[in-house]
This record gives C-alpha cells, structure tokens and sequence, in this order.
C-alpha cells in the first residue's frame, strides 16, 4: 500500500498452521500473513525457512522454537496458539528483547469437561463397553458384566489446581466427590467454592479413588508421577493425565497398570506425543485421546483470536496482556 505516493511495507507473520478464521481475520487487514498449510509438525527448519522476512511468529505447543528459531535476525514477536510453552525457549528470547505470548483463559472449562470425561469414561469402562457392544459381545445383562468405579461419593485428588484443576473441582462437586489438591500453596478460594481439602502429595495420592494431574511441565515436574508414586495409589485408583507427557514416567505407568498397581488411567497427552506406547494401546483398562483437551470449536476459535490480538497489539507497540516474559518490557513505559 501507499502513503502520497510512498510504497509502505506490511509487517509480515508467519503461521507454522492453519487457525480457525476468527483470528486470522485479525490481522489480515494490516499485515501480511504466510501461513503454512500443511497439517504436519513442522520442523525446525521449517519454521526457520517460514521467519524469513517475518517480524512476527503464530506458532503451536508442537513446534521447536529454540535458540536456532529465535535467533532469525527479522523476528520480533512470537505468539503461541496454545497455553503451555515449554516448546518455546523463553530465556532466550528474553535476551533478544522478544515478547512471548500465550493463550491460557480460553481453554480452561473445556480442558476441565475432558478430565471430567476422562475420569468418568475410564471409572466406568465406557470406550471398553462400546468396543464390547460394537464387536457382537454384549447377549443381554448380567451381574457381574464390565463393573467399573462408581463416582459420586469417591475422592478426588487434583495435583495442580490451578485454572483447570479448579474447574475441574468444580465439576466434581457436582457428583458430590470429596476433593483433595495439592499445589504451590493454598487455595481458600478454591477451597470455599468446593470444599477441597489442601494435601500433602503423598497423602493425596495414598487416598484417593482418582488422580488427576494438571501441573505445568517444569524441571520440576518432569516425571512428577513415576513408579514410587504409582506405589502409594490405591489399586482402585485411577490416573487423569491432560496436563503434559513428559510429566509422567510413561513406562512406569504401562508397569503400574499391567501389575494392578493402579486400576485404570485417561490419558490425553504422552511422553513423547505423538508417539504412544504400543502397551498402552493394547490395554482394556486404557482410555487413549488424540490431545483433544481443548478441541471445541468455541474453544479453538477463542483460543485464535487471543493469540492474534496478542500479535497484533505486540506490533502496535502496546504490552499484551498474556506476556510471558514481561522482563523485555522492563525499560519500557507502557
């Protein structure tokens, strides 16, 4: 476009996927966007090809963006379609003054319904159940056919209740479950709306009926759930994973569920997404999602128009309110 006569550039973004219109349409008008239209997990070079002549970045919690990606001489923002960013080396991209922003609010009710479904499909064996139905099993009732886990009544144990932990305590309030967490500290909000009960880790998973884990992956939290934490669960328990793979010693847990260790788990993420553990697949006692946590169409398309008004006001010189690292706005009066 022009300016009396003077040819003004369009800042220019890049897209390592396709996102719902909503967001794009964002940024479409002013800026110039190349967006990657293959559905796979772009590689690293990829992603470096694509920044090329890019001062802004909409990239997803698959991508690799690390010090080879961040050090593209164009690339001034980077904006993640995701809540996590443990993909994203934000140290780096802190001591090359580049924002880093994410999209945490939009998928927190929607994570929570599929812990919530996870629980309830893996407590009363409902994929095992249609399999059964589906494959001419089922001839008719009986006593003792596919028993599972009741749910109302039972103990909750939230390891990490956060937004999504607490949403998802408030959904098992509903099923009058008696709900314990664990956390960084104390929630009384949390614990006034549902009546949680703050635990020590051990002692929450010593007793409770399910375990739901919704932590951040940190150093800290990298195999949070291994074998000696299997160990204290109950034999009736079951295991909840939505947060992140590499949370959980994904072998160790294969062992807890083929020694009875544990009852039965929901899974909808893995140690090394999207490899699954071929164990796990053959496994009844198994509920296995594609990472579906926050795959609604509202929930998608809220989760876009975050992002790209994170990009967009990132270009405008405004401070985004999902700022990850807000340390490279430190010198600067917003």
């Amino acid at each position: 476009m022009t300016q009396e006569g003077v040819v003004v550039m369009r800042e220019r973004i890049f897209f390592t996927r396709r996102i719902p219109s909503k967001g794009i349409e964002i940024l479409k008008k002013d800026y110039e966007l190349h967006i990657r239209e293959d559905e796979s997990i772009p590689t690293k070079e990829e992603i470096i090809d694509g920044i090329v002549g890019c001062e802004g970045l909409v990239c997803l919690l698959t991508d690799p963006i690390d010090r080879d990606v961040l050090s593209s001489p164009d690339l001034k923002f980077v904006s993640t379609y995701a809540a996590g960013y443990n993909n994203i080396d934000v140290t780096f991209a802190s001591s090359r003054k580049i924002p880093v922003t994410n999209a945490p609010g939009a998928l927190t009710e929607t994570t929570a319904d599929i812990a919530f479904a996870l629980l309830l499909s893996a407590g009363r064996r409902v994929v095992e159940g249609d399999r059964f139905l589906r494959e001419g099993s089922f001839h008719g009732w009986s006593p003792m056919l596919l028993l599972g886990q009741d749910i109302h009544g039972k103990t909750l144990g939230i390891v990490g209740a956060g937004r999504i932990g607490g949403a998802l305590a408030r959904r098992a309030v509903g099923f009058r479950m008696n709900i314990l967490y664990y956390n960084r500290k104390p929630d009384p909000v949390l614990e006034r709306e549902t009546g949680a009960v703050y635990t020590p880790f051990d002692q929450l998973l010593c007793n409770s009926d399910f375990v739901s884990l919704h932590t951040p992956l940190t150093r800290e939290t990298e195999h949070i759930i291994s074998a000696r934490e299997f160990g204290l669960m109950k034999k009736k328990a079951v295991f909840i994973n939505t947060s992140r793979g590499p949370c959980v010693n994904e072998n160790d847990l294969v062992k807890a569920l083929e020694s009875g260790d544990i009852w039965a788990a929901g899974l909808d993420v893995f140690e090394r997404e999207p490899l699954v553990d071929e164990r796990l697949l053959c496994m009844d006692n198994v509920v296995l999602l594609p990472h579906l946590g926050s795959a609604s169409f509202d929930t998608r398309t809220g989760m876009a128009v975050t992002a790209c008004t994170n990009m967009a006001m990132m270009l405008a010189g405004k401070r985004p309110p999902n700022i990850i690292n807000p340390e490279v706005y430190s010198d600067i009066r917003i």
